[in-house]
């Protein structure tokens, strides 16, 4: 029996956070003959306060299409915020028996989304300690200190670097745009991927989120790295690892309910 194509890992970034913190990752996976597609997303990426959530769905959704089109099945790896376009891209999604199609997603540190809730919404409308929405500029202000937030795991100059290269994240792609959003992740099996020493959404949180999936139906497996929000920067081989764990449980599935 022939084996089945490996399937193609679209990266989607966090809030902030600039697509090339995924590069050790996808050198992992690449090393291993997956190919691997990185997405910039407009919100964090552009400098534009006008980016809004459906310019970050499209951004996905692009990204997605251009590989399913051609007849290859995707694995969608979203980290943080992240998970809300990308689960979001599955409602009214091609599903053309030629095309190929969304198998599955691994999240990293991530929330699941609610149909019809924004970002905000599902936070209780409420920002968290850590950040605060500036009208007038129409970012995001991070109110903690950055590298201890996101990085304090990685080595001094490390986490300054990753520091200056966060992006200016719009107000409008947290707060706005409910509408647009889709829970994508009831339609597919999902890996998820804790972080135990997360600063900025502590494992506590990210375990009841997937309990409260499980509890709503969704088919997801959980597992868990000792790393700081960002375990693709400080834990590269643990992440690429449990990435290609999950693509291989999805292919299985798939091939099993074929």
């Amino acid at each position: 029996m022939s084996q089945s194509p490996r399937p193609t890992i679209v990266l989607v970034p966090g809030a902030w956070y600039p697509v090339a913190t995924y590069d050790k990752v996808a050198a992992l996976l690449q090393a291993q003959d997956y190919k691997t597609v990185q997405v910039s997303l407009p919100s964090s990426a552009s400098g534009d306060r006008n980016a809004s959530f459906p310019d970050d769905i499209h951004a996905v959704r692009s990204a997605i299409f251009d590989e399913t089109s051609q007849g290859h099945d995707v694995v969608v790896v979203a980290h943080s915020y992240g998970g809300l376009p990308a689960h979001s891209v599955l409602d009214g999604f091609p599903t053309a028996e030629k095309d190929g199609h969304v198998i599955g997603y691994a999240m990293l540190a991530s929330g699941f989304t609610q149909t019809g809730m924004s970002f905000l919404d599902g936070l209780g409308g409420t920002p968290p300690p850590t950040w605060r929405v500036d009208e007038e500029t129409g970012f995001v202000v991070i109110l903690a200190e950055p590298r201890e937030l996101f990085f304090h795991d990685l080595p001094e100059e490390e986490g300054k670097y990753w520091v200056s290269q966060l992006g200016k994240q719009s107000v409008k792609s947290l707060v706005e745009g409910g509408d647009h959003a889709y829970a994508g992740w009831k339609d597919v099996p999902v890996w998820y991927l804790a972080s135990t020493e997360d600063k900025a959404l502590p494992v506590q949180a990210q375990r009841m989120f997937v309990q409260m999936a499980k509890d709503a139906g969704g088919d997801v497996t959980l597992r868990e790295v000792e790393s700081s929000h960002s375990m693709m920067l400080s834990k590269p081989k643990e992440t690429a690892d449990f990435i290609m764990e999950a693509a291989a449980a999805f292919v299985a599935y798939k091939a099993g309910s074929a």
